[in-house]
């Protein structure tokens, strides 16, 4: 495996009793990582297998992954709580006002008001918009949703966002 690998999701628990795994993507391009005939590896421990998906499909926030010659729960199990971990970078022409997930993860938050709010730890896919979530010292952790009256500015060189907190976001 000469290649870098790259964290594309997290299994949270198993689906049904065919096979289907349930994952958290961590990925800006869940429908390219999960694609049927992917290659996908697990990790746990220091153990690290390969495996192909066979079938994908979107349920909630979460992807429902089906593995090639996994036809059934007790042969997936095990690899609840593993990370999932794909090759290559994927990248594709982003429009004004979208980033990557790793370009926007560890970004300091700043509001003009408030000061410093802390670093973003996650992003979540929540349907209508993604919500930022900002762990710091000040404040345990915000959740700032990816709105244009919320986000003001995402500054990449200066690794900085600047942001107006609406009241009652934060206690």
């Amino acid at each position: 495996m000469a290649e870098k690998l790259y964290r594309v999701g997290t299994i949270v628990n198993t689906h049904g009793i065919k096979g289907e795994l349930k994952v958290v993507p961590i990925t800006d391009f869940p429908e390219d990582r999960f694609k049927s005939g992917s290659k996908l590896f697990f990790k746990k421990n220091k153990t690290t297998e390969e495996f192909i998906v066979e079938s994908a499909r979107k349920h909630k926030q979460f992807v429902l992954l089906k593995l090639k010659g996994y036809d059934n729960i007790n042969d997936v199990e095990k690899y609840v709580k593993s990370e999932l971990f794909a090759e290559g970078e994927l990248t594709s022409e982003l429009n004004d006002g979208e980033f990557l997930y790793k370009q926007i993860i560890g970004l300091k938050v700043v509001d003009k008001e408030l000061g410093e709010i802390g670093q973003i730890t996650e992003i979540m896919e929540l349907g209508s918009n993604d919500v930022w979530v900002v762990k710091g010292t000040k404040y345990k952790e915000v959740l700032l949703p990816y709105i244009k009256d919320v986000i003001k500015k995402v500054d990449l060189d200066k690794k900085v966002v600047e942001v107006e907190i609406p009241d009652g976001l934060i206690d």
